[in-house]
């Protein structure tokens, strides 16, 4: 058995995960800050008269 290399893969390997996750976190994050922006955009959007009346000419 060959102990560097299975040190030297195993270092790999855990260094591709933390990455991964690190990753995964900061795109977790960007899609929560975007979601909370949307909703702030909707509710500053939204008026109690919208939906009330229809204009319609034939």
């Amino acid at each position: 058995m060959d102990i560097p290399a299975l040190s030297m893969s195993m270092s790999m390997y855990q260094l591709g995960s933390s990455w991964s996750m690190g990753l995964m976190s900061k795109v977790m994050d960007s899609a929560e800050e975007n979601m909370e922006a949307m909703v702030e955009m909707m509710e500053a959007v939204s008026s109690p008269d919208l939906g009330q009346h229809i204009d319609i000419r034939v």
